[in-house]
């Protein structure tokens, strides 16, 4: 039971979380062939991490996408060390990952002020370079950004994920009964008493094949790696996509979801979790309630969907079931 008020709600409008952007060092400054003075070093392109800054505040703000710094100033006689170029900072939100052009990773920012080098300036003109400055690197990066929540919640379309959010915190995401999924991340904030909050991700809703970037596939699951603990949602009568896919058992489910994240990232198998079983209300869901304990309790004895895997993924099952 959630104890407390609901007090906060953070919504996403027109949501991005990808971002291409050019940057560039700056070039270093002249040398001073005559007195051996140095230029100075060009600046350089730092992307760093602000709490209240969303990627789609980045676009609007820099619509061009380009971000250059300072060239470093000439060396002369009343200053032979020339002064370094005017760095460049990109504000990005927390939780972004930083790649390269060719997707191999610069680095992460996790946490307010974190900082990643991403173009260095070129050096000033001395000796070894004939006193001839050198450009600044230019280079082509991608910003990822992966929500960081308290709790995710994990499920197929129609588990009640986003009535379950509307319900413990102000939040007003999409509700339908079809099978819908939301289609852009939903983030709440719970305030106890005590005054301590948690954040709540209603995710975009998983389906088979994810992992292999189905659906919304890859888009939903890179922010499932920024929770800190997944609460599965699944409706005790099962789920069926549409009429020309599978029927699957709310065990099953449960079995699916599991899988899914495993292929994805086997780490995210590590990750704590719970698990709640929706729709109680309905017809029979004692009754469905009652086989669903039992296969869970002997998984091991139940004919499980991915029956050519040699590995079937159990361990979180067992987890979920002693939490």
């Amino acid at each position: 039971m959630v104890r407390g008020s609901c007090v906060l709600f953070r919504k996403y409008g027109n949501f991005i979380d990808n971002l291409r952007l050019f940057t560039k060092g700056g070039s270093g400054g002249m040398g001073y062939p005559r007195l051996g003075g140095e230029g100075g070093k060009g600046g350089d392109v730092w992307v760093v991490a602000h709490n209240k800054m969303t990627l789609k505040q980045l676009k609007d703000k820099y619509p061009q996408k380009r971000f250059v710094a300072g060239e470093g100033a000439n060396s002369r006689v009343s200053a032979l060390k020339g002064s370094k170029g005017k760095d460049c900072e990109i504000p990005v939100p927390v939780g972004v990952s930083v790649t390269d052009e060719n997707g191999k990773v610069i680095g992460e920012l996790n946490k307010e002020k974190d900082r990643i080098l991403v173009a260095e300036g070129g050096l000033g003109g001395k000796l070894l370079t004939n006193f001839l400055p050198l450009k600044g690197q230019k280079r082509v990066i991608h910003l990822d950004l992966k929500l960081i929540a308290d709790i995710g919640l994990v499920g197929f379309p129609n588990a009640g994920k986003s009535s379950l959010l509307s319900k413990i915190s102000h939040a007003k995401p999409a509700i339908a009964d079809y099978a819908f999924t939301t289609i852009k991340p939903e983030l709440g904030k719970i305030m106890y008493s005590d005054f301590k909050q948690i954040s709540v991700a209603d995710l975009p809703g998983l389906i088979e094949g994810a992992h292999m970037n189905k659906g919304m596939g890859h888009k939903f699951l890179k922010h499932i790696e920024r929770t800190k603990q997944l609460l599965f949602v699944v409706d005790i009568s099962g789920f069926q996509l549409s009429s020309q896919t599978h029927y699957r058992t709310a065990f099953e489910t449960i079995i699916l979801l599991s899988k899914e994240l495993e292929l994805y990232k086997e780490e995210l198998q590590t990750k704590p979790a719970l698990l709640a079983v929706n729709k109680m209300d309905l017809p029979d869901a004692q009754d469905k309630f009652h086989v669903l304990m039992n296969q869970l309790q002997n998984p091991k004895e139940h004919t499980l969907p991915y029956r050519d895997d040699a590995f079937i993924f159990l361990s979180l099952v067992e987890d979920l079931l002693h939490k």
